[in-house]
Formats: C-alpha cells, sequence, structure tokens
C-alpha cells in the first residue's frame, strides 16, 4: 500500500529523507509517521493490521505527504531484512528509524510465565536490535559516499522507551527490563555509530494517552499478538494517581509524544546523541 505526494521548501525540514517507522498503526507511531510525512520524508509505515496501516497511509496520501506500508510483526524471524529492503528499494536509501512497536504484558513477577517474559524482551529489545543489525550495512555504505563526495549528512535512530525502565514499576518486570535495555543499547549504539553519521537517542515516555493505557473497563481493548488475546487497560485509581503526580495536571496525547520523537529526527539534533530524554509532562525520574 502506498501514498504518494511530495512537500518542499522551507516547511520541509526532512524533504527527501526516508524514514522507518515501526507499530505506526495507531497512537504514538502513526502520529510520529504523519509529522514526519509532513516534514517531507517519505515514510516506511509498519504495523500488524492492515486496517489501521491503511487508514494512516490515506492520511498522509490526503496531506500530499509519501508513504509506504508494510505489513508485519517485528518479531518476525526476517521481519528486519525485508523492513530495510523495502526502504531501500521504494524510496532508495534509508535515514531514520523510530523503534516504536510494542505493547504491554503484565503480571507479577512469582505469577509472570516465560512466555510473558520472552515477549515482552522480543518485542522491546531484540526487534530493535535486529532491524539496526540489518540497517548497518545501509547506513555504513550511505556514510561512505557522503564522505566520498565531500558531504556531512546526519542519520537518525530513536528507540521509545518508558520511565517504567528507569523507575520500574509493580506488575511490569517483564517491560521495565526491557525498556530499560533499550536505553542502554540507545547509549551503546551511540558510541559505535557516530562515525558513520548516525545520531541514537532515546524517548522515555511517561502517561500518553493511547489504547494501552485507555481506562480499564469490563469491556476494554484486547489485543491479538501472534495468536495470544491480551487485554490492554489502566485501573481508574491507578490514573488518577498517575495525574496527581504529573506537574502538567494530565496524560500527554499521541501528538505531544511525536513531537518529542521527531525532535530527535530532524537537523535541530545534529549534534545530540546518546541521550533519553523523558516525555512526561514533568513526572519525575527518580
Amino acid at each position: 500500500m502506498t501514498a504518494g505526494g511530495s512537500t518542499s521548501g522551507a516547511a520541509a525540514p526532512l524533504a527527501g529523507r526516508v524514514a522507518l517507522v515501526t507499530g505506526a498503526g495507531r497512537g504514538i507511531g502513526a502520529a510520529v509517521a504523519e509529522r514526519l510525512a509532513a516534514a517531507g520524508a517519505h515514510v516506511v509505515v509498519n504495523d500488524l493490521d492492515d486496517g489501521p496501516l491503511g487508514e494512516v497511509l490515506s492520511r498522509i496520501g490526503a496531506a500530499s505527504g509519501s508513504a509506504l506500508g508494510f505489513n508485519g510483526s517485528v518479531t518476525a524471524a526476517n521481519f528486519a531484512e525485508q523492513a530495510v529492503a523495502a526502504c531501500v528499494d521504494a524510496f532508495g536509501g534509508l535515514d531514520i528509524i523510530v523503534n516504536n512497536a510494542g505493547y504491554t504484558w503484565d503480571g507479577p513477577l512469582h505469577k509472570m510465565t516465560d512466555e510473558q517474559w520472552l515477549a515482552m524482551l522480543d518485542v522491546h529489545l531484540t526487534a530493535p536490535f535486529r532491524i539496526l543489525r540489518a540497517a548497518y550495512p545501509v547506513l555504513k555504505d550511505q556514510a561512505r559516499r557522503d564522505s566520498q563526495m565531500g558531504v556531512e549528512r546526519r542519520r537518525k535512530v530513536v528507540n521509545v522507551s518508558s520511565i517504567v525502565g528507569l523507575v520500574g514499576n509493580a506488575g511490569q518486570a517483564n517491560y521495565a527490563a526491557a525498556k530499560a535495555g533499550v536505553q542502554s543499547l540507545t547509549r551503546t549504539l551511540a558510541k559505535e555509530w557516530g562515525r558513520i553519521g548516525v545520531n541514537v537517542n532515546c524517548v522515555a515516555f511517561g502517561h500518553i494517552e493511547t489504547r494501552l493505557t485507555q481506562p480499564l473497563t469490563d469491556a476494554s481493548a484486547t489485543l491479538r499478538i501472534d495468536g495470544r488475546h491480551i487485554a490492554v487497560g489502566v485501573g481508574h485509581a491507578v490514573l488518577e494517581q498517575l495525574r496527581t503526580q504529573i506537574p502538567l495536571g494530565r496524560a500527554g496525547t499521541a501528538e505531544e509524544a511525536a513531537g518529542a520523537v521527531c525532535m530527535f529526527c530532524g537537523p535541530d539534533s545534529d549534534y545530540v546523541s546518546g541521550q533519553v530524554m523523558v516525555c512526561g509532562g514533568g513526572l519525575a525520574a527518580f
């Protein structure tokens, strides 16, 4: 699935750049994909579900943006290589990677199964690792060509984490461990990839309004992941407690979350790398 169009001029700081955004059919990922397209990037939009994926592509196309849909699970064996190849085949390269795909599967540690534990590590930590590993030859080759032409061009990786990865959270040992790992992966890769012109940063979100954080009810949404049905939502008491702890007094929107991610995708962050930024309305990280 594709959406075609072009944006040019001063309002398109990412004109000609190619971006891969995982988990971009809904919520934060969708907002990131649309914002990058509005800034002029060609966006490869990934999601598990064709319906939401098609809606994002339609909105990008209606706004004269350029996008390609890439359906699939980031945890699939060949996903990383195929996603990178889709970027190169469709748009000629890869400049921006946003590792956003993920979900939660909560439970107290003493009741947590190996399946629950490994599922969170797979989607939040192993999948980004594989995508970045698959992207390395493309990014290195592009850097080599830039050097031969005497130009400096910064490329960007933004990994999505959570404030839970900084402070932990009861019932989320698996998710917290995976998101903490994402932060260390970010800092390490920034040291490895700086020499090939890649900035690697991370956004750790606080309470953002998505389907994963909707109020928990008897009719709460259920995710279907690899044949599993996983209920999502947050209890009313927990949501109210969160709101009282957030200095700005409310949860963030997906669009506000996308703003934090996109700060690291554009030229204003060309000398920023290896950073973990908390986007949580002032919610304390420590």
